[in-house]
């Protein structure tokens, strides 16, 4: 992972049951604020993402994707979950709710997955 000089996110590890957790709920709290600009924030900068046909690299792509998406989705809601976690890493796993259409995102429609790492951005 590249090396930014922004502030860590914390908190950071390492890690306890009860920070992973705290750390995965921050992120969901984040997604489901519906603010583009804040949920770009808690990715690197180089932060390449996959979203059906489209493939944003960088947080400005970032924000204008997710722009369009909440516009189109006015009842979307995330679910995030810590699945594992060592002292460095938290592996998480997450699902979307949108009854106007599900989330479709690797590895399996509904769900996706993620890391967060030392400094607190998640891959």
């Amino acid at each position: 992972m590249p090396q930014t000089t922004e502030a860590a996110r914390p908190p950071l590890p390492p890690f306890t049951a009860e920070s992973a957790a705290h750390k995965v709920r921050m992120a969901e709290d984040g997604w489901n604020s519906r603010d583009p600009k804040r949920v770009a924030l808690a990715y690197t900068p180089d932060s390449r993402w996959r979203n059906r046909a489209e493939f944003p690299i960088g947080r400005d792509q970032i924000v204008e994707l997710l722009g369009r998406k909440w516009v189109r989705k006015l009842d979307y809601r995330l679910i995030k979950e810590l699945w594992v976690f060592t002292a460095n890493l938290s592996q998480l796993v997450g699902r979307c709710r949108s009854t106007a259409r599900p989330c479709e995102r690797l590895p399996a429609p509904g769900l996706f997955s993620g890391r967060f790492f030392t400094r607190g951005r998640t891959c």
